[in-house]
């Protein structure tokens, strides 16, 4: 396929709020689907369970939220709103469960929302372990993967031994590098690798089996190296504090087109949060747990150090060439909001440049934004600062 063929089979996936594809796979392989919402959830366990798993990320800003307001005050994040119209209007019945990582609040109060209004459903609130010593936090994380493994043996009445689940950690580490090998093909060239399009093929990542996303990521590679695109005067920026709630597209063009190269973000993180493969073994699910605990990248829903926080920050602006940090973070996203003023003290004691805005997946207004990162881009181009 032409890359244009490509991306717009990922606008497409991404644009159908029913699910169309999870239909026609469950049709297709008389097998069960599994959601799960931000950020990461141990994916390689449904998979062998012969499940097929299906992100959730809220409706974006495609869909007019009248029911779910009524469930959720005015001073939280909207991504709980839309997905529970997302619910009460069917277009999310054909999953049979839904889980629910223990990542703020919020989410905790929709695990048990859901079980209330979804009561023939599959519901399991993910809890993580705080504590990364692998006897306490790795120990207590394994108990909650076994866990997960039996319910849904119940649940497909098919087996899930080590064969299946080292067959599904060996097909996610094939995704994983897929996905790493786009990374850096964005950030060693930003110009032939527009994060618009990335960040549809990431999303694509939710739906899709995971063998036919990595295909169709290493098919975009090949066919974009084989695109002429022109290069522009753009400041390679690292865009980051996006929790979970993602960013509308539309917003994602405004700052490209606002004189930004994007060489790194922390979207779709679900499908990158292990920083490594899994290691194939006898025990699969201590290496998953093993995984979490000593690979799991740096974001505000995972305890760090207050010696430490903004560490991975600098190491990635270092490493990337990065002339400036974007902070975009949804409206009242505690964790995310939290963070941001000892990363934005991590980034000025090492005078890095840096910007930050709000938004919701449903915004519709991108000009303010745009004029905003606009003129940080041009001020580092001219000063080499903010």
């Amino acid at each position: 396929m032409k890359v244009s063929e490509i991306v717009a089979r990922c606008e497409e996936l991404y644009s159908d709020l029913h699910l169309s594809y999870v239909k026609e796979w469950k049709r297709r392989n008389k097998r069960k689907a599994i959601g799960y919402m931000p950020i990461y959830v141990p994916r390689q366990i449904i998979h062998a369970a012969g499940m097929l798993p299906v992100g959730i990320m809220g409706a974006g800003d495609t869909l007019e939220i009248i029911r779910g307001d009524a469930y959720y005050q005015s001073y939280i994040c909207h991504i709980p709103r839309s997905t529970i119209e997302l619910g009460l209007t069917g277009r999310l019945d054909c999953l049979d469960g839904l889980l629910f990582p223990a990542i703020c609040d919020v989410i905790r109060n929709l695990s048990g929302m859901w079980q209330l209004m979804f009561a023939d459903k599959y519901v399991k609130y993910m809890d993580f372990p705080q504590n990364f010593n692998e006897s306490i936090g790795g120990e207590f994380y394994a108990r909650e993967l076994e866990q997960l493994r039996e319910d849904l043996v119940k649940m497909g009445n098919k087996p899930v031994g080590v064969d299946e689940l080292n067959e599904s950690i060996i097909r996610y580490n094939a995704n994983a590098k897929a996905i790493k090998d786009l990374y850096a093909l964005r950030s060693d060239a930003p110009h032939r690798v527009p994060t618009y399009e990335l960040y549809l093929l990431m999303r694509a990542s939710n739906i899709l089996e995971v063998s036919e996303h990595t295909s169709l990521v290493e098919e975009y590679l090949s066919a974009v190296g084989k695109e002429d695109r022109q290069e522009l005067d753009n400041i390679r920026v690292i865009v980051t504090g996006v929790f979970c709630e993602q960013p509308p597209l539309g917003l994602i063009r405004a700052l490209e087109h606002s004189g930004c190269y994007i060489v790194d973000d922390d979207w779709v993180l679900g499908a990158r949060f292990i920083d490594r493969d899994i290691e194939v073994g006898d025990d699969p699910i201590r290496a998953l747990a093993t995984g979490y605990i000593k690979h799991g990248v740096a974001t505000s829903s995972r305890y760090i150090d207050q010696e430490e926080k903004g560490r991975h920050l600098l190491d990635r602006v270092e490493e990337l060439s990065a002339e400036g940090v974007i902070f975009a973070s949804p409206s009242f996203c505690d964790p995310a909001l939290l963070e941001r003023p000892m990363l934005q003290a991590a980034l000025s004691k090492s005078n890095i440049p840096y910007t930050s805005f709000k938004f919701g997946e449903n915004s519709g207004q991108y000009q303010v934004i745009k004029e905003q990162t606009g003129t940080f881009s041009d001020s580092i181009k001219l000063w080499g600062t903010a």
